[in-house]
């Protein structure tokens, strides 16, 4: 392909990964002046997003079309239309108007007044990234968008969103909204950001791969038989995917168009008879030798295409399924059937080989972890490490094994009191340098071709308090209840999740996120419908399963705790049983650090079965140490012992 500007500025609008972009390969271009040119893209593409400074000319922007389209009010959400937890540079709408970066956030804007929302996790960031003289600050469950909106809205007036950017289900919300207050809901076909965004990045142009069978265990025809299977029983004649991860599993495919995850950024339409239509940039796809039953369109011929389909009844996941797109189909005279993604269950049971396959994306990860944890241990404890130079430490580990594709997610870094902010994210501006006797929380993870990683490790660096470890080791206990427990056939997560709090409720602790997520196969590394935290998903849990065990307990300015294995869920042979059992079997495998267990506070059980988990560890891992990590690993996971 020819390099020519609208092709690079593609690539450098991808995420960078490992030193290179994808997307190069399509070039054939690996010179060190584009990649030097690609970065200086990338990064100047990035500052424009994050550049709080113009939030006042960008929103009087926004007000001026406004006035010009007749809209007095206008929701702007952080997500894009693929509803994923990344959204690539094109489509960071809410960062590059108002410099918020957080994970979850949206902004009205009207014509004299703004308000931001996001949660308690973002309460600091909000006030240091967003413009407190143009946007009022809400807490989005406290003081939800509809109650400011409520307050706000005048009769007569109009508020509008971007279609391809919310459900019906919102529409519906904000549509009784505007009738009670006499005002009038207008769904808009363009995104209004677009229109005064100038600088605005192309969508990123990596190529997409074929995931080997021999890591995805099914053919993608005999994924599409099954699929079109459920279409037929659902009474449907086609299902719209719209989630990313759903149709790389499908197609067996992966790609890089968003950070830490191998999605294709596309959209496919599975007819009952087993015709795919795949909305795709082709050019990503000079690399992969498409089956025949897949037919290629461009992404942006899709509302024309559902139209076109005239009476057809098209299954769609309510949730994620922009309201625009179900109105095309309704245009065109078809029908609405709303389900969920069949895709997602099967896709959360590993088969056999996406198993192995995690397996050994563990090892591999383990022998870097534990480069790294002997590494720390080796620190002097007045060398004062900042947490961006141990993250970076730790990616650099990962690195060696010349497998990692990328990161699985940010790494969450966080030193003695930055480690009590659950979802905390190092920048250059919070970068906190760690002090001798404090508490070093490290959750980090990695994507590989055979799985994907997630781990959180606490290390103390010097000497604990007796109170640091009283709180870690109920943390430990309640981790090793929960991966301990057996459990009959239909037991959903939600059923499990007090297992993991009951040591920190004796005490009268807690802590305030899910105990479990699911992780995908060289996928997502948040993957539902599988999960285990109060009032959460009721999904029961199956054989293949794979989720994090991660409870954990936060002290407010001082540090924080969690303790992060990923499990496969298994059958489980227990005499006597009289119905189908479950449990839990590790695949992480990496130290817990001794150093911070009280140890006259486990039970026999408990002491027997870390020091099982870690002969497992010093068995399956050593070996492919050298020596000097090796020796640390042995005393590391030397067996605990009660004292006389």
């Amino acid at each position: 392909m020819k390099a020519d500007p609208e092709v690079l500025a593609a690539i450098a609008a991808a995420p960078k990964a490992l030193g290179h972009f994808p997307g190069l390969e399509l070039l054939d271009v690996h010179d060190a002046e584009t990649v030097a040119a690609l970065e200086r893209m990338q990064q100047a593409y990035i500052d424009d997003i994050e550049n709080g400074q113009h939030t006042a000319e960008r929103v009087a922007a926004l007000r001026q079309w406004m006035g010009e389209q007749g809209v007095d009010a206008l929701i702007i959400p952080l997500h894009d239309v693929f509803f994923g937890e990344y959204v690539p540079l094109a489509n960071q709408r809410l960062a590059w108007l108002t410099g918020f970066t957080g994970s979850n956030g949206q902004a009205v804007i009207m014509r004299e007044k703004a308000a931001f929302f996001s949660d308690g996790r973002y309460t600091l960031q909000m006030r240091q990234q967003v413009d407190q003289a143009i946007f009022e600050l809400r807490h989005i469950i406290e003081e939800p968008l509809e109650d400011w909106l409520g307050a706000h809205l005048q009769a007569g007036q109009v508020l509008a969103c971007d279609a391809n950017l919310h459900t019906r289900a919102q529409v519906d919300r904000w549509q009784v909204l505007a009738e009670g207050k006499q005002a009038r809901l207008r769904l808009l076909a363009e995104n209004p950001v677009d229109a005064v965004w100038h600088t605005r990045p192309p969508m990123p142009l990596s190529p997409v791969r074929a995931q080997p069978l021999q890591w995805a265990g099914r053919e993608a025809k005999d994924k599409v038989v099954e699929m079109a299977e459920r279409i037929r029983q659902a009474g449907a004649s086609h299902l719209l995917l719209t989630q990313n991860d759903s149709i790389a599993w499908l197609l067996n495919v992966r790609g890089m168009d968003v950070p830490n995850t191998p999605f294709v950024l596309s959209f496919l339409l599975l007819s009952a008879t087993g015709e795919v239509h795949w909305f795709v940039d082709d050019r990503k796809l000079h690399a992969l030798n498409l089956p025949d039953f897949v037919h290629l369109h461009a992404p942006d011929s899709l509302e024309g295409f559902l139209r076109d389909l005239g009476d057809a009844v098209v299954a769609v996941a309510p949730n994620t399924c922009p309201v625009g797109l179900r109105q095309a189909v309704e245009q065109g005279g078809g029908r609405v059937l709303e389900m969920d993604d069949p895709c997602q269950l099967p896709k959360a049971v590993k088969n056999s080989a996406e198993l192995a396959g995690m397996r050994e994306a563990h090892v591999i990860d383990a022998v870097a972890m534990c480069r790294f944890l002997h590494w720390f241990d080796q620190l002097p404890r007045d060398s004062r490490p900042t947490e961006m130079m141990l993250a970076d430490r730790l990616e650099q580990f990962r690195r060696q094994s010349d497998a990692l594709v990328s990161l699985s997610f940010d790494s969450i870094s966080g030193a003695g009191p930055n480690g009590a902010i659950v979802h905390y994210r190092v920048t250059a501006q919070s970068n906190r340098a760690l002090q001798a006797d404090e508490i070093y929380l490290i959750d980090s993870g990695g994507q590989y071709l055979q799985g994907t990683t997630d781990i959180t490790r606490t290390l103390i660096f010097g000497q604990p308090t007796a109170e640091m470890k009283d709180r870690f080791t109920r943390v430990l206990k309640g981790h090793i209840l929960l991966g301990s427990s057996r459990f009959p056939a239909g037991t959903s997560g939600a059923q499990l999740d007090t297992l993991a709090r009951h040591a920190l409720w004796q005490a009268g602790l807690d802590y305030d996120h899910g105990t479990g997520h699911g992780v995908g196969a060289f996928l997502s590394v948040h993957e539902g419908p599988q999960s285990i935290g109060k009032g959460r998903s009721p999904v029961p849990l199956q054989a293949g399963m794979v989720l994090s065990n991660e409870p954990g307990y936060y002290k407010t300015g001082a540090y924080g705790i969690r303790i992060e294995n990923l499990v496969e869920v298994v059958e489980v042979e227990l005499p006597g049983a009289e119905r189908p059992m479950l449990g839990f079997e590790n695949l992480t495998l990496v130290p817990i650090d001794r150093r911070l267990i009280e140890v006259t506070q486990l039970s026999e059980h408990e002491r027997q079965w870390l020091n099982a988990y870690h002969a497992r560890v010093r068995e399956r891992i050593g070996p492919l140490l050298e020596e000097p990590v090796r020796r640390w690993l042995e005393q590391a996971t030397a067996p605990l012992e009660l004292k006389p």
